[in-house]
C-alpha cells in the first residue's frame, strides 16, 4: 500500500502550475478562452462529420456518431455557461462605485 503522498494525481497536477509557453509567456484568460473556442468549434465539426457519415452510411456505429454528438453539445452547452459567468461578472464590476 502506497502512503498518500507517493500517489501522483495527472490531470490536478496541470492545474497547479500557470500554462507557460515555450517562451516563458504565461497565456492569459483572453488565449486560453480562444483556445477553448478552438476546441469546441472542432468538436462540433467532428460531430457534423460523423453525422453526415452515418447519414451517407459511411459510418455503422450509431454510438460512436452519437458519443461525437454529446461531447459537442456538453462543450457547447459549458462554453455558453462560461461566458455568462464572465459577462455575469463584467456587469457586477460595472455596478461597483468607485
Amino acid at each position: 500500500m502506497n502512503p498518500i503522498n507517493q500517489v501522483q494525481m495527472p490531470f490536478i497536477q496541470g492545474l497547479t502550475n500557470p500554462i507557460v509557453k515555450p517562451e516563458n509567456k504565461v497565456e492569459g484568460f483572453g488565449e486560453i478562452f480562444k483556445q477553448a473556442l478552438q476546441e469546441v468549434n472542432q468538436a462540433q465539426k467532428a460531430s457534423d462529420v460523423q453525422t453526415a457519415g452515418l447519414a451517407t452510411g459511411q459510418v455503422e456505429n450509431i454510438h460512436e456518431v452519437m458519443i461525437a454528438s454529446e461531447k459537442a453539445s456538453l462543450s457547447l452547452e459549458l462554453t455558453m455557461q462560461v461566458r455568462n459567468k464572465v459577462v455575469e461578472a463584467y456587469q457586477e464590476v460595472m455596478r461597483m462605485q468607485v
